[in-house]
């Protein structure tokens, strides 16, 4: 009797291991929690999140402070390898904005990120960043659109803004204003909840 008990155990704690997956996100402060509490960034809410409803997914932080798309591609073939994600949540570019660098180049970027983290199978989920007006109406729009075009030419799903919903709110961002607050993370988490969901229950499935 004991012995089934046993065996009972393990195949339910197989299945388990077997289902949960591994979500990385790839990102620059925005993601990091600059300026937050421990637990106060976005990422660890998700990891909130998805415990509450159940799902019993990791969540790997591997966001760095002021990191651009190059930096990003230089590191993620190392995190990959070590953390095998299932998905990819990769918010990089706005550095690169902020530096004036070329979208063509930002472009290049995360279309390599894009590639090798299909490489090890998992899938990415691309999220878009805006530049405020001061940097000039060419420059801006080509920054925003550099985010559409990867998503359609590599078949991505795409969370246009991560500011979606407040961006032009002073009063979310930190002294800075360009870091959210501790207020905004709940809405990001949102906004970034969005696209990923429909990824969640993909992975569900396959598994």
């Amino acid at each position: 009797m004991l012995l089934r008990s046993m065996l009972a155990f393990l195949l339910v704690m197989f299945a388990t291991a077997a289902q949960a997956a591994t979500i990385m996100v790839w990102g620059d402060s925005l993601s990091a929690g600059y300026g937050l509490k421990a637990g106060e960034a976005w990422p660890t809410l998700l990891q909130t999140r998805l415990d509450a409803q159940g799902f019993r997914h990791r969540v790997v932080n591997g966001s760095v402070s002021g990191e651009t798309s190059a930096g990003g591609r230089s590191r993620l073939p190392a995190a990959l390898a070590q953390h095998k994600p299932d998905i990819v949540i990769l918010e990089l570019g706005a550095n690169d904005g902020l530096r004036g660098l070329p979208p063509k180049l930002l472009a290049q970027n995360l279309e390599a990120m894009i590639a090798e983290s299909g490489k090890i199978g998992a899938k990415v989920l691309l999220i878009g960043m805006q530049m405020p007006p001061n940097y000039g109406p060419a420059y801006t729009r080509q920054f925003t659109q550099t985010f559409t075009d990867v998503a359609r030419t590599t078949n991505t799903p795409l969370v246009p803004f991560l500011f979606e919903g407040f961006g032009d709110r002073a009063e979310l961002f930190l002294p800075d204003g360009i870091h959210p607050t501790a207020e905004a993370q709940h809405i990001i988490l949102d906004t970034v909840w969005a696209g990923l969901q429909p990824m969640l229950k993909t992975l569900s499935a396959r598994r």
